[in-house]
């Protein structure tokens, strides 16, 4: 869906997507061609499924766009999180093909919403996608648009938040054109691109103290260190001084680029590489933060989580994750039951969290990771996402 979008603004050429159908058609797969734009692992290809985040962005007459195409498979989540926490809104594509939507409903659908609402994630725009497999029916529409909100609102996403748009990837239809398909002519309304036009973004922690956290790291011509990520709060420019947590060592930024032109600064929000000097590379991971030596992040191997239950809690082990980067940990205790309007304790020290509650948790971690007040984070343990909240 998200290749077909790049094709019809122009993002990406037909001879691109041409070469690319003829290695698809190489393994069999022709019908893939559209999804390797974003898909370029070989993993990835043989699998047919996106394995870690894909980023591309895109313009249209208002507006710049970073599509980071997150995975939807069960195995890996993990990039999946990290992805939805770099997010402003989100897209949720959604098979309409007979079968495959309440199988999703059950599986992933959920599981997914659930983890880009903890991230803080309020606008989605549901991508009612593989229509024309149901002869664009809009009973089928109507169906699913009717049980996805229903969910959505249990999750906590609020009605004018959420939009519906019945779509096809494969043929493009509704994603930047309107669909001139007869049996689709019942939908009137915006295509998934005016819909994201008409999305507000998130407001940015602008005069907060610097924050990024670390996605990538690589060499490059310009820097034996060189690393991409999200600049979650505050700013940076050429030549200022960063300090990197967990390792405590310091660094300067000897050039930066935006979608790949150079720049002199940078600010919240901007995704943004960075090409660094005086650090050696042994002490740069991702998922790690950089932020303003004058006000470093502190580390942590221990902190109280507010968090809302998505399965039964209690002191056990778990696997914390918070953007790229995770961590074990433990759940020690459970201090308290909150209410989930007023955050008011309604019970102290509860033997058992339930799903669907929310509760404040003592945890503890194997290692010294850097962590703050107000970040979210996502808590798993055996595949599944058990929690999700802020720190407190």
């Amino acid at each position: 869906m998200m290749g077909r979008l790049l094709l019809d603004l122009k993002v990406v050429d037909q001879r691109t997507v041409d070469k690319l159908r003829k290695e698809a058609e190489k393994i069999g797969k022709s019908s893939f061609a559209l999804a390797w734009v974003l898909d370029q692992r070989t993993e990835e290809r043989a699998r047919g499924v996106t394995i870690d985040i894909a980023t591309n962005r895109f313009e249209t007459d208002t507006t710049v766009f970073t599509i980071l195409d997150a995975p939807g498979h069960r195995d890996f989540i993990p990039n999946m999180i990290a992805g939805a926490s770099q997010a402003d809104f989100a897209i949720l594509v959604i098979d309409a093909s007979t079968g495959a939507f309440e199988s999703g409903l059950k599986g992933q659908t959920r599981e997914h919403s659930l983890l880009i609402r903890s991230m803080g994630v309020s606008r989605v725009i549901v991508a009612v996608n593989k229509l024309d497999t149901v002869s664009w029916s809009k009973e089928r529409f109507d169906e699913i648009t009717h049980q996805v909100t229903g969910f959505l609102t249990a999750t906590g996403f609020q009605p004018k938040n959420v939009s519906f748009v019945p779509v096809s990837g494969l043929h493009g239809d509704n994603l930047v054109n309107r669909s001139t398909n007869t049996a689709a002519s019942w939908y009137q309304g915006p295509t998934i691109v005016e819909e994201l036009e008409s999305s507000e973004p998130t407001t940015r922690a602008l005069t907060k103290p610097l924050r990024m956290t670390i996605s990538e790291v690589f060499r490059t011509v310009q820097s034996s260190l060189t690393v991409s990520g999200r600049i979650d709060a505050g700013s940076l420019q050429m030549g200022d001084a960063l300090l990197v947590q967990p390792s405590g060592e310091k660094a300067y930024v000897k050039s930066l680029q935006l979608d790949e032109e150079p720049v002199e600064w940078a600010v919240a929000g901007q995704n943004v590489v960075l090409h660094l000097s005086h650090i050696d590379p042994i002490h740069v991971r991702a998922g790690d933060i950089i932020c303003d030596p004058a006000k470093p992040i502190q580390c942590l191997d221990s902190f109280t989580l507010k968090a809302l239950a998505f399965d039964f809690l209690m002191p056990m082990q778990v696997d914390v994750h918070r953007g790229r980067l995770h961590s074990a940990g433990t759940i020690e205790s459970i201090p308290a039951l909150l209410d989930k309007v007023t955050g008011a304790v309604t019970k102290k020290k509860p033997k058992i969290v339930k799903p669907a509650a929310v509760a404040r948790l003592a945890i503890k971690l194997a290692s010294k990771v850097p962590l703050e007040a107000g970040q979210r984070v996502v808590l798993r343990s055996g595949g599944e996402t058990v929690a999700a909240g802020l720190l407190e």
